[in-house]
């Protein structure tokens, strides 16, 4: 049986990083319910993490960038959980985190770049609820941390 959704990403020219280890006391994901909790993932490119603050030394469209890098490690943490992406039946809800100086009001635009990648991949089940704020300091000097939850079909 064909992937579809890896299908999808790769006709949009996206391939899934490794999924990240956890960098402190907790677990990846956590399946309840038929949700899966996706704890907040940063933005690798490259294998670099992209680090910096948006309205001083990080451009909007890198932040955006950054954004659509960390919807695609959620997405590898999703299929390392469920060991198929098919399984996911709805973006339930994102939160973006934006590391940005206190007058930086474009969240927002920021967290599109994780939300257009969910609709790109999922068709109308990536349409999501989303929350989008501003944050002094992320983990390791991370740009932007986005978390989600995410409906399963059962196996």
């Amino acid at each position: 049986m064909t992937n579809s959704v890896e299908a999808k990403l790769a006709e949009l020219g996206l391939a899934l990083p490794q999924a990240a280890a956890p960098v402190a006391a907790y677990v990846p994901t956590v399946e309840v319910g038929g949700l899966l909790h996706v704890s907040g993932q940063l933005p690798f490119v490259d294998g670099k993490l992209v680090t910096g603050r948006l309205g001083e030394d990080i451009s909007l469209e890198a932040g955006n960038a950054a954004a659509q890098a960390c919807g695609l490690m959620i997405l590898a943490q999703v299929k390392a959980a469920l060991g198929s992406l098919d399984r996911v039946e709805r973006v339930v809800k994102l939160g973006a985190f934006v590391n940005s100086t206190g007058d930086f009001t474009d969240q927002p635009k920021v967290a599109n770049g994780a939300s257009e990648l969910m609709v790109a991949v999922f068709g109308d089940a990536g349409k999501h609820a989303r929350s989008a704020v501003s944050v002094p300091a992320l983990p390791l000097g991370a740009a932007v941390e986005i978390d989600a939850v995410v409906a399963v079909r059962p196996a």
